[in-house]
This record gives C-alpha cells, structure tokens and sequence, in this order.
C-alpha cells in the first residue's frame, strides 16, 4: 500500500493512491485487499516506510498495518 503524506512529522493517516499486486494464503489462492484507491486510512505511526518520488513523499506499509478505513 502506498499512502500519500505532508511533509514534517509521520502522520497517522493518508489516501491510498496505489496496491500492490497482493498475496496469497497457504493454498495458494489469492487474497482480495481490504483497501481501494481513494480510501483514507488510519495506520501504525512508525510502521511505514518513506520514499520520496517526483518531489511528493509517499509511505509504503503492509496492509496488516492499515488499523481503519475512515473515508
């Protein structure tokens, strides 16, 4: 999940504007995401990771980190 931030201090909340390919459970079989694109969300402060791209900062997290979808 990448996640659309400000600048400054870790935020606790952000706008999903991309996922991953996904997962797949231990059949094999492929797990559908609990998130879309557009979705805001609460997540784990400090379980993100930073990456800044074309200027903009963008967090990136496993969706186990995503705590609510709040918008």
């Amino acid at each position: 999940i990448a996640a659309s931030s400000a600048k400054g201090e870790k935020p606790e909340q952000g706008e999903v504007v991309a996922l991953g390919t996904g997962k797949f459970d231990d059949n094999g079989k492929k797990v559908e995401w609990n998130v879309a694109v557009g979705d805001t969300v609460l997540f784990r402060k400090y379980s993100p990771s930073e990456v800044e791209m074309d200027g903009e900062e963008y967090l990136i997290m496993k969706e186990e980190d995503v705590l609510a979808v709040i918008g």
